[in-house]
């Protein structure tokens, strides 16, 4: 656990001065990203834990078939984007808490989808619109690695989206997860593609294969998530969220081989070359010849050239949870994956 910031002294008398006020009950819980891989589970939590999520969506239709299986009276959607402000006032308004999880990990320009527009400045967006609302608690979602001077613009927006909840004088949490996995996560529905179907024929990683990461599960995420709420423990921190054990790239992927259901286990996994992944990013990525679900950038190449890796004492004594294991959790869900 690493303290990124020390608490503004201002923020600290204004407390001083009103130890006589009680602090508001936590009931109503903004949420964005509300329908994404994390956004599902972390509503999921907080329903099955007693709050209303209080859902900034571009879809209610999506939202309902994301949830459909929970009490959608416990559930409040609100329709919007990020870059509406009346939306985001809207949620915030009738919430007590804020849950900032939006994230992307590929640009897409045409629909004005940069990483520093929906990083930097949607959670500059989402901070104003809580702090407005009188709203205090906020849980923000970031990313292991994320730093000022990161190989990729992914990080170095990630790291500007916490310098503005750091500045925001808000109480804050801020999680950095290594890669997130569940069964209905993009990169294990990647992982089954790469073992099983013909295309591609191979099973190809960047560089050595060397490099590490720490799967963590969705599950501990969103429980993560949802107790910080209750844990005045942890306002002003940062955590670094991961599994028990890391893995390399090389090693993942024959584990997934072996326990996906249905994988080839005679597909080779293969190199691509730095550079000619690098390549292929800034050409044949951007063609629309190439599945959604195959296609990378360049910032993906360079993060895969180093590790992504934590310490989980912290986290697991901040929020006594055992974290849980990759391998296992993987052999539970891999007939699910789709």
């Amino acid at each position: 656990m690493t303290k990124e910031t020390t608490p503004r002294t201002d923020s600290t008398s204004e407390a001083e001065e009103n130890t006589t006020e009680q602090p508001k009950k936590i009931e109503r819980v903004f949420v964005t990203g509300a329908t994404g891989f994390v956004g599902r589970h972390v509503v999921r939590e907080l329903v099955l834990r007693g709050y209303i999520p209080v859902c900034l969506v571009r879809s209610r239709a999506q939202l309902a078939s994301a949830t459909r299986d929970l009490d959608q009276q416990r559930i409040t959607s609100v329709a919007g984007r990020l870059t509406d402000v009346g939306a985001l006032h809207a949620a915030a308004e009738q919430s007590d808490a804020a849950i900032h999880l939006v994230g992307i990990i590929l640009e897409n320009r045409l629909k004005g989808q940069t990483f520093d527009r929906v990083h930097r400045l949607g959670t500059t967006a989402v901070v104003n619109a809580v702090r407005e609302a009188g709203i205090r608690r906020h849980i923000n979602m970031s990313a292991l690695g994320s730093r000022p001077n990161a190989v990729a613009d992914y990080h170095r927006t990630k790291y500007a989206a916490e310098e503005c909840v750091w500045d925001s004088g808000l109480d804050w949490t801020i999680f950095r997860p290594s890669i997130i996995h569940g069964h209905d996560g993009e990169f294990m529905q990647l992982m089954k593609t790469f073992a099983c179907s013909l295309i591609p024929p191979i099973m190809p990683y960047f560089g050595t294969g060397d490099n590490r990461l720490q799967p963590v599960s969705v599950k501990d995420v969103a429980y993560c998530f949802v107790e910080a709420l209750r844990r005045d423990a942890t306002i002003s921190q940062t955590y670094s969220l991961g599994g028990p054990r890391p893995y390399s790239w090389k090693e993942m992927y024959a584990l997934c081989r072996r326990l996906i259901p249905g994988a080839k286990r005679w597909k080779p996994m293969v190199s691509q070359p730095v550079p000619i992944a690098k390549m292929l990013a800034m050409t044949v990525m951007k063609t629309p010849f190439v599945p959604p679900n195959l296609k990378f950038n360049i910032g993906q190449v360079q993060m895969s050239q180093e590790d992504s890796v934590c310490a989980i004492e912290p986290v697991e004594e901040a929020f006594d949870i055992k974290l849980r294991d990759f391998e296992s959790e993987l052999a539970r869900y891999a007939p699910l994956i789709r």
